[in-house]
């Protein structure tokens, strides 16, 4: 087959999603939050959601997502997305809204908008992204650092005797009434990216559907934080973050 034939439109089995825009990422070379946005874009395309789809991203390394995905965005202060994403939708209940949040938002300056907004059961869905580090900020020890893993804060590791124990919040969230769907997930090999991809479509069909609160954490890698090759990186989040954080679902109550 000649070379024009093969890249004919109609020969195309895959693409970049129309709703990314042509923009550098600023994300690290192997940086989780690239492959999420993707996945973002993509489902968002494939539901034909993107005239109704609000995104709310604070403060972090996504704080730029609106750079990427060409859809509505709502910048919220540190860890008040939740909140933010509460009053959009109650104001226009038709909406797609999410939020896009890292673990020192989500679960550390946020835990309590986070908690509450999931207890209330608020038609929204969360997009959690773990990589139990600050990234953004100089990495710094984030309430899901590990036992023993070193940051700029804790040098020598985390210790619980002084740093306390790392938050898994993801299966608290689940025990609450308000939630209707809770999955941890990944995006380091082909197959975990479809599951990934299978649980955004979902959460985000239950907003629209006004089911309550879908929480789906992205278990991540930082490879600049950790100071880990990309490769490296996500050798190291298999071997030590999958214990603490394994991945599935943990609540699926959205029928």
């Amino acid at each position: 087959m000649e070379l024009n034939e093969i890249i004919r439109p109609e020969n195309r089995i895959y693409a970049k999603p129309a709703l990314l825009n042509e923009a550098h990422m600023h994300y690290c070379p192997g940086c989780s939050h690239g492959v999420v946005h993707k996945l973002v874009a993509e489902v968002i395309e494939e539901m034909g959601a993107a005239e109704y789809s609000i995104g709310i991203s604070p403060v972090g390394c996504a704080v730029f997502a609106y750079n990427y995905i060409d859809i509505d965005w709502l910048e919220a202060a540190h860890g008040r997305a939740t909140a933010m994403a509460t009053a959009v939708k109650r104001l226009m209940p038709d909406k797609l809204v999410f939020t896009y949040q890292g673990d020192g938002d989500f679960a550390a300056i946020g835990t309590c908008e986070s908690i509450h907004a999931c207890n209330r059961g608020e038609n929204i869905a969360i997009i959690f992204i773990n990589n139990a580090i600050y990234g953004m900020t100089g990495g710094q020890m984030a309430p899901t650092t590990l036992l023993g893993q070193p940051t700029a804060t804790c040098p020598y590791g985390r210790r619980a005797d002084l740093n306390g124990y790392p938050l898994s919040i993801t299966p608290l969230l689940s025990q609450l009434d308000g939630t209707c769907y809770v999955t941890r997930q990944s995006v380091h090999t082909p197959g975990a990216v479809r599951k990934t991809r299978a649980a955004l479509k979902r959460a985000f069909e239950n907003s629209i559907a006004c089911r309550g609160t879908s929480v789906v954490e992205v278990v991540s890698t930082c490879n600049s934080g950790w100071k880990m090759a990309p490769e490296r990186a996500n050798e190291w989040m298999v071997e030590h973050m999958f214990e603490k954080y394994p991945l599935g679902d943990l609540k699926v109550n959205d029928k």
